[in-house]
C-alpha cells in the first residue's frame, strides 16, 4: 500500500503516522507514505493557495489550481488511475467495511481541504471518493486522513504481527468486540472472569462470543440490524434484553 497525501501541512502527516505500529510499517516498507504540500504547487507568487468565494459568504476556498497540480504531481508516477479520497463531512461515513475495501488497493490519494472547502471543479474531475469520518466539522482533513490510514493500514498483512487481532476487533464481525483482562488475576478487588482462566478455549470463545453480542446490544444495538449473527444468537439478545428490563 503506498499513501500519498495532498495537505498543506505535510509535517502534521508526517508526525502523526510514522509512529507506533503504522510507524514500524513504513520503517519496514509495508506501506509507504507520500506527503505532498499543496502550496508547493500554486502559482500565485506569495504562495497563496486561497481565495474568496464566488457569490460572497464568509471565510475563503482553496483554489483549483494548486490542488489539481499537486494530484498530477502524484499521479505522474503511478502506473493506473488510483482512488481519490477528498476528506469531508459530506462524504459516506467511514467504517469497517470502507476500510477493509480500500485495503486491497495498491495506492490511495487523500486530499485533506481547509477553509470552507475546495473548489467543487477540482474535485468532480479528479476525486473518486467521498469520505468523512463522523458528522461534525474539523478545522481540516488532516486528522481524517491520518484516522483512515491507521485503520485501513491494519487490514494490511504485515503491518500487524498477529492478524488474528485485526480479525477479533470491533467491527470485524459487525459486533463490538469482547471485554478483555490482562495481569493480575485481583485488582481492586475486581477479579477476571473465572471462565477466562480455565482453559478450555471452546468455553472462553463462546464467553467472549456472548459478552461481544451483549456489550453491542447495550451500546451499539444499531449494529445488530446488519451483523452476523445467528437465530439463536437473536434469541439470547433478546431473553438477556427482557431480563435488564426487569432489573
Amino acid at each position: 500500500m503506498n499513501y500519498h497525501v495532498l495537505t498543506l501541512f505535510p509535517e502534521m502527516i508526517e508526525q502523526g503516522l510514522r509512529t507506533s505500529i503504522i510507524g514500524r510499517a513504513l520503517a519496514d516498507g509495508t506501506v509507504t507514505l507520500e506527503t505532498v504540500n499543496i502550496r508547493d504547487h500554486t502559482q500565485n507568487k506569495h504562495g497563496k493557495t486561497d481565495d474568496y468565494p464566488y457569490g460572497g459568504g464568509a471565510g475563503m476556498v482553496m483554489q483549483a489550481q494548486p490542488v489539481y497540480d499537486a494530484y498530477m504531481a502524484v499521479r505522474g508516477n503511478l502506473k493506473k488511475e488510483p482512488r481519490v479520497i477528498y476528506v469531508t463531512p459530506q462524504g459516506r461515513v467511514f467504517n469497517q467495511a470502507i476500510a477493509r475495501e480500500l485495503a486491497v488497493e495498491e495506492d490511495l490519494v487523500f486530499i485533506c481541504g481547509h477553509y470552507e472547502g475546495i473548489d467543487e471543479r477540482v474535485l468532480d474531475e479528479i476525486v473518486t471518493d467521498h469520505i468523512s469520518i463522523g458528522d461534525y466539522v474539523l478545522t481540516g482533513g488532516e486528522l481524517p486522513a491520518m484516522v483512515m490510514i491507521d485503520a485501513i493500514s491494519r487490514m494490511i498483512p504485515g503491518v500487524l504481527h498477529n492478524m488474528e487481532s485485526a480479525e477479533d476487533d470491533s467491527f470485524g464481525d459487525g459486533l463490538l468486540e469482547h471485554p478483555q483482562y490482562s495481569r493480575p488475576e485481583v485488582w481492586h478487588d475486581r477479579r477476571v472472569p473465572p471462565i477466562l482462566l480455565c482453559g478450555d478455549h471452546a468455553k472462553v470463545d463462546a464467553w467472549r462470543r456472548e459478552q461481544s453480542l451483549i456489550r453491542t446490544a447495550l451500546r451499539r444495538p444499531d449494529l445488530l440490524e446488519t451483523a452476523c449473527i445467528s437465530p439463536k444468537e437473536k434469541a439470547f439478545i433478546a431473553k438477556f434484553l427482557e431480563n435488564q428490563e426487569k432489573l
